[in-house]
């Protein structure tokens, strides 16, 4: 039964203009001069993957948004600058995961032979076979090793959802869950909504309930940055996110947190941004939360078809399972 109340869908609205406009305005900032001066390489290295991935979706969900255009001239831009491979592997915490979500989320006519290379190094590093890898950064790499077309050895996607930590996450408390990795799972499984999960009916009810008791959880700790995801979860599992109860509030909560400029203002109520930020303060704390927002609303509000699947889903999932 649908709890969607009055003004809500005209507060998502609001709320996805909002934080896209922030996004437009801002993505050029990462790949200026100004932005490399001012912003460590790492954190802006990664938000440049982040505003990749939300390219790719931004162009799934709403391909004719004037916004788009700006948003997918920075990412292009930063992917054909020759320095930018070496800007992946300053932090060897991250390097191999950073250099395949680079090659996995290059640009169609970006003019650079650079993501080939970087996926000729992975495989030659062994980074494409499973190794010693956790349930869940396996899965993370099969995910962008399929986006990259990238031959590799990573078991099928049910097997790792199977070893993963949703799978169990049913009988677990909120408390000894860690939200990111739960929604992730879900983002590579359903490719962020774009296919069906391939879970079972029973095993895709028993998440759907997890991830809306963790909805209620974080709306409650007004961690703004999760609820985002965990909204987003919801639909890649066949729910409406608007008509949920956990989804209409934390729409709702992120309505009410967003500034007037459009962006959500830090990722949490703890972290938020001071009334006396900088402007380059602002920007750190802000673009995790806005893009989020921005994912999660142009994905869940446009139409798609999340875990209800087109009528191709099914077949692309089975497809990719005997890769």
């Amino acid at each position: 039964m649908s709890t969607r109340s009055a003004g809500l869908d005209e507060a998502v609205t609001s709320l996805s203009a909002g934080v896209r406009h922030w996004i437009g305005q801002h993505a050029g900032y990462l790949d200026s001069p100004a932005g490399r001066a001012e912003l460590p390489a790492t954190p802006r290295v990664k938000a440049l993957l982040q505003l990749a991935l939300l390219r790719r979706h931004w162009g799934h969900a709403v391909p004719d948004d004037p916004a788009l255009a700006g948003v997918a001239g920075v990412v292009q831009h930063a992917w054909e600058r020759t320095e930018f491979p070496q800007l992946l592997t300053l932090d060897r915490r991250y390097a191999r995961q950073f250099e395949l979500m680079y090659a996995g989320l290059t640009p169609s006519g970006a003019d650079t032979d650079a993501p080939r290379a970087v996926l000729a190094r992975l495989t030659a590093d062994g980074y494409l076979a499973p190794l010693r890898k956790s349930p869940y950064l396996h899965l993370e790499a099969r995910y962008y090793a399929d986006l990259a077309g990238a031959e590799h050895r990573f078991a099928p996607y049910r097997e790792l959802y199977a070893s993963s930590l949703p799978a169990r996450a049913a009988t677990l408390p909120s408390a000894d869950l860690d939200v990111c990795v739960v929604t992730h799972t879900v983002f590579y499984l359903s490719d962020f909504g774009l296919r069906d999960p391939g879970l079972t009916e029973e095993a895709r009810g028993q998440l759907l309930g997890v991830v809306e008791r963790l909805t209620e959880h974080c709306v409650g700790l007004g961690e703004w940055d999760l609820v985002g995801k965990l909204l987003l979860t919801q639909f890649c599992l066949g729910a409406e996110p608007l008509s949920t109860p956990s989804g209409a509030t934390g729409f709702r909560m992120l309505a009410e947190v967003q500034t007037p400029g459009g962006a959500i203002p830090g990722r949490s109520v703890a972290r938020r941004a001071p009334a006396d930020a900088t402007p380059v303060d602002f920007f750190r704390k802000s673009y995790q939360a806005t893009l989020v927002t921005a994912l999660a609303t142009l994905i869940a509000t446009s139409g798609g078809h999340g875990a209800g699947g087109l009528a191709t889903a099914g077949a692309s999932t089975a497809r990719e399972e005997t890769r």
